[in-house]
């Protein structure tokens, strides 16, 4: 599904491939040779989004960017990226060749250098860095800059060194913090999302054989004909049979 979003309409590249079934809206550009497959989410909302040539984002995956007044985030997914199935990543920079597995997450501001990756069900937190070729291991939290790697029974640590609300909707702390954050982006949301509108469906490309390669041969089956033939056939044959049995009686 292809949506508009206030002027902002998404520019994909002619070689990609996007599922019937996936969601890209907004002002989100997808490069040449990516494919997004079934029920993955590219969604725009006040910042863009780019992606880079020859990236896969999985099944259900997520991909988000978000820009207000005050804070923007926008997302760019570098070349030859994989974000994996149930992941998901929102207003961060991902350099090229980076890999993002099954239901890792990436957070606001934060930043992914060339070659680096988080493994199943990490995440790497609000405005910090992975460095170039790091990893970040399984249920894993990587938080700071450079980022530091914290074991899952840290993660309280990691916790109470953010300033989550502020850093994402801008808001001061207080014991109705998590209301109000609602609030706010319910309100920001519905004026976002005021004149979406639906567009036509990408049109999938047949990818380009290679250099030296025939494309294979396409036959179109006449089904008709075919059934034709086959009555011709048995008629005949049905002809035949009667004028064997009237000559056998003479």
């Amino acid at each position: 599904m292809i949506l508009s979003s206030g002027t902002k309409r998404p520019k994909i590249h002619s070689s990609a491939y996007v599922a019937p079934s996936a969601i890209v809206s907004g002002d989100v550009t997808i490069g040449s040779g990516c494919a997004i497959l079934h029920g993955a989410v590219v969604v725009a909302e006040g910042a863009p989004i780019a992606i880079g040539a020859e990236c896969v984002v999985m099944e259900h995956a997520v991909l988000k960017a978000s820009g207000g007044t005050i804070l923007s985030f926008p997302l760019t997914l570098g070349k030859r990226c994989i974000v994996g199935p149930h992941a998901y990543a929102v207003g961060a920079t991902i350099a090229d060749g980076c890999f993002i597995a099954a239901g890792a997450k990436v957070f606001n501001g934060a930043r992914m250098e060339a070659g680096s990756a988080i493994a199943l069900g990490g995440i790497l937190h609000v405005k910090s860095r992975l460095a170039q070729g790091t990893t970040v291991p399984m249920q894993h939290v990587a938080h700071g800059d450079p980022a530091e790697i914290f074991a899952p029974e840290r993660a309280g640590e990691v916790a109470a060194r953010l300033d989550f609300y502020a850093d994402v909707f801008n808001l001061e702390a207080g014991d109705d913090v998590r209301a109000r954050a609602a609030e706010t982006y319910a309100k920001f949301l519905r004026k976002v999302h005021a004149q979406d509108a639906l567009l036509d469906a990408h049109a999938n490309q047949r990818p380009a054989p290679r250099r030296g390669e025939e494309p294979p041969p396409t036959q179109a089956a006449d089904v008709g004909g075919v059934v034709d033939a086959m009555m011709l056939e048995l008629q005949e044959m049905e002809a035949r049979r009667q004028e064997s049995l009237r000559k056998k009686k003479s």
